[in-house]
C-alpha cells in the first residue's frame, strides 16, 4: 500500500471550515464579543467621513465677501467642536479596533491550541496500521503547517475579511445614500483596480508557492544529509553534498526574485491605478464644486467611502485567497481527527485479578496478515499455551512471525482469526490500559526520551517514588554509571541517548521494565547488539527481570535459548517445532538447523 503524500498547496472549499465549528463552540460568548466590536470598529471607520464633511463644510469653508469678525469667532468654534468630534472617532475606532484584534487573536491561539491538542491525543491512540499509510512526516506537517494556516484565518484572516465586507457594504450604502451620481465612479474602482489587482494577485500567490516549494527543497537537502553526517563523512561527500545544497538556495532565490519582480508590479499598478481613478474622481468632484452642485466637504466625504471601498475589496481577494489554503488545510486536519483506529476499546471492559506469579497465556488458532500484506500471512493456525511463571523463547528465520506474536499479544493489531487469553480473558474484553498495563517489553533498539535517567526509568510508572525509581536502577545493574553521569539520576540524557553507550541504554530499559512490574515481560533478543562485556551485565539485569513472571524471549543466541523453559520454532508464519532445547537438536529439524547455521559458533 502506498503512503500518502502531503500535498504541496491544500486547496479546498470554504465549507469545509465548518469543521472548525465544534472548536469554535465552546467560544461563542468569545466570538459575539469579538463581533460587537468588529460592528463597533467599521461603525466607528464609517462615521469619520461624515465627520470629515461637516468639518470641511461647516469648519473650513468661507463664504464671499469680508470675512465677519463675530462669523469667524463662531467658526473657529464649531472647528474645534468638529477636531474634537473627529478625534473622538478617531478614539473610538483605536479602542474598538485593539479590543476585536485582541479577541480574534486570542480566539485563533485557543482554537488552534485545542485542535493540536485533540489531534495529538487522537493520533497517539492509533494503531500502526494508521502509520504504515501515514508518514510521520505528514503527522507532524498538519499538526505544524496546517494548524499554522487555521490560526492565521480563525485569529486574523477570517475577522479581516467580515471586516472588509461590512466596509465595503457599508461604503457602498453610504454612497448610495449621499451621492448616488459618484456610482460610475465606484464601479470604475472595481473594474479598473480590483479585477486587474486579482490577476496580479493569483500569479503572485502561484509563484510564492512555488517560492515555498523550492525552499523546502533545500531544507528537505538539509535535513537528509546532516541526519546521514557519519555517511557523508565517511565518503568525503561534503563538497558534494554543499554545492547540491547551494543549488537548490540558488533555485529558491531565482524563483524568489521572480515572486518579488511580480510582487513589486501588482504594488506600482495599484498605485498608479487607483491614485489615476481617484485623480479622475476628484476632478470630477471639483468641477462640480465649481459649479455648486456639491460642497467641499461632501466632495471629501465621496472619495473617502470610494477608498474604503476600494481597499475592501482588493483586502477580500487575498482573505478569499486565505480561506482557501485554510479550508484545505482544515479538511486534512478533519481527516486526522476522524481517522479510527481498527483496535477499538471494548463496549464493556472486564478486569482480571493480577496474578502472583506471571501470567497465564493461551494463544488459540491465530492466523493473522499485516494490512499491507493483505496476501501473506505473518501468522497462520499457531497454538501456544504458556504456563504462569514459564519462560518461552521464540525462535526462527527473519519474517517467521516472532515480532508478530508481541505486536498481537498488546493489540498493536487484532488478529483475523483465533483468539489470545490472557489469564483466562481474551485480550479484546479488557482496556487497552489494563492490558498493556500487565505487559512490559524490553526491545533490541530501546527508546530513550530526551530526559534524566531518573524519568525515563520512571516513564514505566510515572507515580513511583524516587526510591523506588532507584532500587529498580540497582536491580538492573544501571545505578552504577548513572552515578558517574554529571548530574547522576539528573542528568539529560540526550535525544534518543545519544550520551549512553548500547548497554547502557538497555539497562535503562530493563530497570523501567523492572519499576512497571507486571506479569509478562517480552524480551526481543536485549543482547544481541552489545559486546561481551555488556551482554554479560544486560544479561544479569535480565535475569532479575525475569524473577517471579512469565517471560516471553525473541532469541538469536545459543545462550538465552538454553535458559528457556521451552522453545516455540516458527517457520513462515507457523509453528512447527515446540519443546526443550536438548529436544529439538534430538529432532533434526528446523530448530536443529538453525542452530548450526546461526546460535552455535
Amino acid at each position: 500500500m502506498a503512503r500518502k503524500e502531503l500535498p504541496d498547496t491544500p486547496k479546498g472549499a470554504p465549507r469545509s471550515l465548518g469543521g472548525l465549528l465544534p472548536f469554535l463552540r465552546p467560544y461563542r460568548w468569545q466570538i459575539a464579543l469579538a463581533g460587537l466590536f468588529l460592528l463597533l470598529a467599521a461603525g466607528a471607520t464609517l462615521v469619520f467621513p461624515i465627520a470629515l464633511r461637516h468639518l470641511v463644510d461647516a469648519g473650513m469653508a468661507s463664504g464671499p465677501g469680508t470675512p465677519d469678525p463675530a462669523a469667524s469667532g463662531a467658526r473657529l468654534v464649531a472647528l474645534r467642536a468638529y477636531f474634537l468630534w473627529l478625534f473622538a472617532v478617531a478614539v473610538a475606532l483605536g479602542l474598538f479596533s485593539a479590543a476585536r484584534f485582541y479577541t480574534v487573536t486570542w480566539l485563533g491561539e485557543r482554537v488552534t491550541a485545542d485542535l493540536r491538542t485533540a489531534i495529538y491525543r487522537h493520533v497517539l491512540r492509533q494503531s500502526p496500521e494508521f502509520f504504515e499509510t501515514t508518514q510521520t512526516g505528514e503527522v507532524l506537517s498538519r499538526l505544524t503547517t496546517d494548524t499554522t494556516l487555521v490560526q492565521t484565518v480563525v485569529g486574523s484572516s477570517l475577522s479581516l475579511g467580515l471586516r472588509n465586507a461590512v466596509m465595503g457594504v457599508g461604503s457602498v450604502g453610504m454612497l448610495v445614500w449621499s451621492h448616488p451620481q459618484v456610482m460610475g465612479l465606484v464601479l470604475g474602482v472595481v473594474v479598473g483596480v480590483v479585477l486587474p489587482a486579482r490577476w496580479f494577485g493569483g500569479r503572485v500567490r502561484r509563484l510564492s508557492r512555488a517560492s515555498q516549494d523550492r525552499v523546502a527543497d533545500s531544507s528537505a537537502i538539509a535535513a537528509e544529509v546532516l541526519n546521514a553526517i557519519p555517511v557523508v563523512q565517511s565518503h568525503a561527500a561534503e563538497g558534494r553534498e554543499g554545492q547540491r545544497f547551494a543549488q537548490a538556495t540558488e533555485n529558491a532565490f531565482a524563483t524568489g526574485v521572480r515572486r518579488t519582480r511580480a510582487r513589486a508590479a501588482l504594488v506600482a499598478f495599484i498605485i498608479i491605478a487607483s491614485a489615476a481613478l481617484m485623480l479622475w474622481g476628484v476632478y470630477q468632484g471639483t468641477q462640480a464644486v465649481m459649479a455648486g452642485s456639491i460642497s467641499p466637504g461632501q466632495l471629501g466625504q465621496a472619495v473617502v467611502y470610494v477608498i474604503l471601498l476600494a481597499g475592501s475589496v482588493a483586502a477580500l481577494g487575498e482573505v478569499y485567497g486565505d480561506l482557501l489554503r485554510a479550508a484545505g488545510a482544515t479538511e486534512r486536519l478533519m481527516e486526522l481527527l476522524h481517522a479510527q483506529s481498527p483496535v477499538a476499546e471494548p463496549a464493556e471492559p472486564v478486569s482480571a485479578p493480577l496474578p502472583a506469579e506471571g501470567s497465564r497465556v493461551q494463544i488459540e488458532a491465530l492466523t493473522f496478515h499485516y494490512p499491507s500484506r493483505p496476501q501473506t500471512p505473518a501468522l497462520a493456525d499457531v497454538n501456544l499455551a504458556v504456563a504462569p511463571g514459564e519462560t518461552v523463547a521464540l525462535v526462527g528465520a527473519s519474517g517467521a512471525g516472532k515480532t508478530t506474536v508481541f505486536q498481537l499479544l498488546l493489540r498493536f493489531y487484532d488478529p483475523q482469526a483465533g483468539r489470545i487469553l490472557m489469564d483466562g480473558v481474551s485480550i479484546d474484553h479488557l482496556s487497552l490500559a489494563e492490558l498493556r498495563g500487565r505487559i512490559a517489553i524490553v526491545p533490541q533498539e530501546p527508546v530513550i526520551f530526551s530526559s534524566s535517567a531518573m524519568d525515563n526509568i520512571r516513564y514505566g510508572r510515572p507515580e513511583a517514588s524516587d526510591e523506588e525509581v532507584r532500587a529498580a536502577a540497582r536491580a538492573a545493574y544501571a545505578e552504577e554509571f548513572i552515578g558517574r553521569l554529571p548530574q547522576g539520576y539528573d542528568t539529560f540524557l540526550g535525544e534518543r541517548g545519544v550520551r549512553l553507550s548500547g548497554g547502557q541504554r538497555q539497562r535503562i530499559a530493563i530497570a523501567r521494565a523492572i519499576l512497571k512490574n507486571p506479569p509478562l515481560l517480552l524480551l526481543d533478543e536485549a543482547t544481541s547488539a552489545l559486546d561481551a562485556e555488556s551482554e554479560r551485565m544486560v544479561q544479569a539485569a535480565l535475569e532479575t527481570a525475569m524473577r517471579g513472571r512469565t517471560t516471553l524471549v525473541i532469541a538469536h543466541r545459543l545462550a538465552t535459548v538454553q535458559r528457556a523453559d521451552r522453545i516455540v520454532v516458527l517457520d513462515q508464519g507457523r509453528l512447527v517445532e515446540l519443546g526443550t532445547h536438548a529436544e529439538l537438536l534430538a529432532l533434526g529439524g528446523t530448530y536443529a538447523r538453525l542452530a548450526q547455521l546461526q546460535f552455535l559458533e
